[in-house]
């Protein structure tokens, strides 16, 4: 075997290279790598790069530059077939790999501290606010990605709006009707905690004009007025918004859709995944998440202010998030490219926003319901691993503990279905077993990356008054209010109890799932109109007033069968006001 050396134009450019300085350019037009080749008849194989640059961090600095720093791993790669350089490159987040690429943004001599500065461009078309970042090598033909990817994991440093985040003073939340008289009404009830659905794929149309990294988008004038009417009137109550982002079909926003879906049949989905894979999906979704951030940004803002955002519904069933046959690892991939997405352009707009996706409460099992589904847990914990591999975000879990079935209100024996159990392997996880669900958010791997518990809200659940092999009991439902309210109340790792709904739905209620605290008109199939209060309704009123809430609920105890509330309930909040009675 002949000794491999380097060829004297190798040598020559790179001393050209050393002498010219070593440092962060957008171009090295003036140093082209030369790598050796063996002479002789056979050619060598090339061996893969022997080095990890392991990119651990990647933020924006006070002088709006963008700090890629890392550490290496491993030995250098063999001189004979790599260059002597380490190239940064800057992806869109619909990019994956470096095919074709030669158009590096940085570049530093192997040995030098692996440190990588570039201009961010805020607000103008070459912006890398969403960009991730790798680190190359050189073979003289083709650079080969040698690094982990990284995204930029501080947005909130160029954040305009820099309110604190609206801390409610109490759990109790609910999905209202909208109505002046129903707004009134939860506010009447002490509801601090109120949901908002925002179908994001009817938001484009005229009327408002938006630009955004210097692209101009047009918005629906007249759906828009609607959210700023219901949003502001809710954030007048000083009411804690939570706008729900869905993505419904519509032939004019295909951009939205993930490739090759197509328009499913009724009962096989009802909502799509939002697409980030392709450039059109990028700009899109970019810009209406900061359209919609910016809008609804501030507490002084004349349109309301929205403080929680869950991206989707229940995503681990493609009922809610229809992308096609795919595994759980692409499915999650797709999806938490998306979510960054969102994540970057709300919290570059509102520093202390936050922002949450929500899954269903089978834990350990597929739902029964839509073409494919995930086991939350699984789903959780995918995402938690992808989320750090690119960069931590601040993410939270909206979860939706409703009884086995939903259509009977008890949830407290449960563990009878042999479905819920008390541990992490429980196929079904709800209000039940709920510290199953606490206790595993507090293990190492998913807190954030400052060490805290993530924040957990409870954003969908409904205990009907309809009982599907007892007919109507109210008193029943009440109970389990109660009781579920009592269970959240006292545990600290969840910031929300949002109960669907305020007003009984004609359609739900024919399913024997009549979850409101009013009753509906049932002659008006089509519309959602109050009629009368229910037990439950001065239930969940009182059930967070101290001088109350013992008396009020005093006649549960006989339905679930206990003498006292702490006695089932951990760290019950009113514990010491019920012994001393």
């Amino acid at each position: 075997m002949k000794q491999r050396t380097l060829t004297g134009l190798a040598v020559f450019a790179l001393a050209a290279a050393v002498l010219s300085g070593i440092g962060n350019i957008e171009s090295r037009a003036d140093v082209v790598p030369a790598v050796a080749k063996e002479t002789g008849s056979a050619e060598p194989v090339k061996p893969a790069p022997a080095e990890f640059a392991h990119i651990t961090s990647c933020a924006i600095g006070g002088d709006g530059q963008i700090a890629v720093d890392g550490v290496m791993e491993g030995s250098w790669s063999d001189p004979a077939f790599y260059d002597n350089y380490l190239y940064l490159f800057e992806l869109k987040p619909y990019e994956d790999d470096l095919t074709g690429r030669s158009d590096y943004i940085g570049w530093i001599t192997k040995g030098d501290a692996l440190s990588f500065r570039v201009p961010l461009n805020l607000g103008t078309e070459e912006d890398r606010l969403y960009s991730k970042f790798v680190v190359a090598v050189f073979d003289g033909e083709q650079y080969t990605q040698v690094s982990n990817t990284a995204y930029v994991t501080n947005p909130e440093a160029v954040a305009k709006n820099r309110d604190a985040y609206r801390t409610a003073q109490n759990k109790k939340g609910l999905l209202i009707e909208t109505t002046p008289g129903m707004v009134a009404d939860a506010f009447e009830l002490g509801v601090n905690h109120v949901n908002v659905n925002i179908p994001f794929n009817r938001l484009l149309g005229s009327g408002i004009d938006y630009t955004y990294d210097g692209k101009t988008y047009h918005f629906n004038k007249d759906l828009v007025s609607t959210y700023d009417t219901v949003i502001r009137r809710m954030s007048e109550k000083s009411m804690t918004v939570t706008a729900i982002l869905l993505n419904d079909w519509n032939d004019s926003t295909p951009q939205l859709l993930y490739p090759g879906v197509t328009k499913q049949p009724a009962g096989k989905a009802l909502y799509y995944g939002f697409n980030a894979s392709t450039p059109e999906g990028y700009e899109t979704i970019k810009a209406i998440a900061s359209f919609l951030a910016e809008r609804y940004g501030s507490m002084a803002s004349p349109y309301g202010k929205v403080s929680n955002w869950v991206i989707g519904n229940e995503v681990n069933n493609q009922y809610w998030n229809y992308m096609g046959e795919m595994g759980l690892d692409q499915y999650v991939k797709e999806y938490e490219r998306a979510f960054r997405i969102f994540y970057t352009a709300i919290k570059s707009t509102n520093q202390n926003d936050r922002l949450f996706f929500s899954t269903d409460y089978y834990w350990n099992s597929a739902s029964p319901d839509g073409p494919y589904s995930y086991p939350a847990r699984q789903f959780i914990d995918r995402f938690a691993d992808l989320a750090g591999a690119g960069g931590p975000m601040d993410w939270g879990l909206a979860y939706h503990p409703y009884p086995v079935p939903m259509t009977e209100p008890e949830f407290w024996d449960d563990d009878q279905s042999g479905k819920v159990t008390g541990d992490i392997n429980t196929p079904i996880l709800n209000l039940k077993n709920l510290q199953v669900l606490t206790d595993h958010m507090q293990e190492a791997q998913m807190r954030q990356a400052d060490g805290a518990v993530r924040h957990i809200i409870l954003s969908e659940q409904g205990f009907t008054s309809t009982s599907a092999t007892r007919g109507e009991d109210q008193n029943l439902q009440a109970a389990a209010i109660a009781y579920a309210y009592y269970i959240i109340d006292s545990n600290p790792y969840i910031d929300a109890f949002i109960m669907s709904r305020q007003v009984d739905a004609p359609p739900e209620v024919a399913a024997s799932q009549s979850y409101g605290l009013w009753k509906c008109d049932m002659g008006k199939p089509n519309d959602i109109v109050p009629t009368v209060r229910k037990k439950s309704w001065e239930v969940y009123k009182n059930i967070d007033i101290r001088t109350r809430t013992l008396e009020t609920t005093e006649f549960a105890k006989a339905i679930i069968g206990i003498q006292n509330w702490s006695d089932v309930i951990p760290n019950f909040k009113w514990k010491r006001q019920e012994s001393g009675r």
